[in-house]
């Protein structure tokens, strides 16, 4: 087993990483959390630029990290910090892809499961479903920290891909018809990490564009303006 540092976070001490992670998978937009948000910045890792920092939010000790894009990036790292750096909790803030016309962008989406063609939490741990939860008690915190903030949470399955691109321009419409309502490509690595270890994990997600409108979002919005996730995970995170 590998120890700290470990070979994808270059931190040798774990003291300097929260107990609570927020993950976007922009390394840029976890910089930009941490400049925006917190106070007494330090950055804990920047292994292959995929930047991690801990500050202050409300007093409160928090740290975010970028994961990457994909299930094998998000499962390493999420492994990681779970398993060498005592993290208890990792909140994923990212984005997705509406397969629903009542999900409209800038929506943002309450992950309560994940449903996946990958194979990822079988090879790993052995788990043959292809459906993970995110943490109840943890969504149930959400949603109190977000009708404090006065920010609408939409609760939804959605559906986590390996495939950005494919041939099958309507595969989306399949994924819709089980109950899928928007896709995005980490959480259920996520999910079955934290079920394998005994940790927490939620996410949270922003509709940057859709399949069922001509909506969309730039790279630059992505990574500056998904605020109202950013305001509900820390002020979870805040108040742990």
């Amino acid at each position: 087993m590998s120890k700290i540092p470990t070979p994808h976070i270059a931190c040798s001490d774990p003291s300097l990483i929260a107990k609570t992670v927020l993950m976007p998978g922009d390394p840029l937009r976890a910089k930009y959390i941490a400049d925006t948000y917190l106070t007494d910045v330090i950055c804990f890792t920047s292994t292959r630029n995929i930047l991690g920092f801990t500050g202050k939010y409300n007093g409160k000790k928090i740290s975010v990290m970028g994961s990457g894009t994909g299930m094998p990036s998000i499962g390493i790292y999420s492994y990681e910090l779970f398993c060498f750096y005592g993290v208890e909790t990792i909140v994923r803030i990212g984005s997705a892809g509406s397969y629903d016309e009542k999900l409209r962008v800038y929506d943002t989406v309450l992950v309560t499961e994940a449903f996946s063609e990958s194979n990822y939490a079988k090879v790993a741990f052995g788990y043959r479903g292809k459906t993970m939860k995110s943490n109840k008690a943890l969504n149930n915190k959400l949603l109190k920290a977000s009708e404090k903030l006065n920010i609408e949470l939409k609760p939804c399955k959605i559906h986590s891909s390996d495939v950005f691109y494919g041939n099958d321009p309507n595969h989306w419409k399949e994924l819709h018809e089980k109950g899928c309502k928007c896709v995005e490509m980490e959480s259920f690595a996520l999910f079955a990490n934290a079920k394998a270890l005994g940790k927490k994990a939620a996410c949270l997600l922003t509709i940057s564009d859709s399949f069922v409108s001509s909506e969309v979002t730039t790279a630059e919005e992505r990574q500056n303006n998904f605020n109202n996730m950013m305001r509900v995970a820390l002020e979870l995170a805040s108040n742990k």
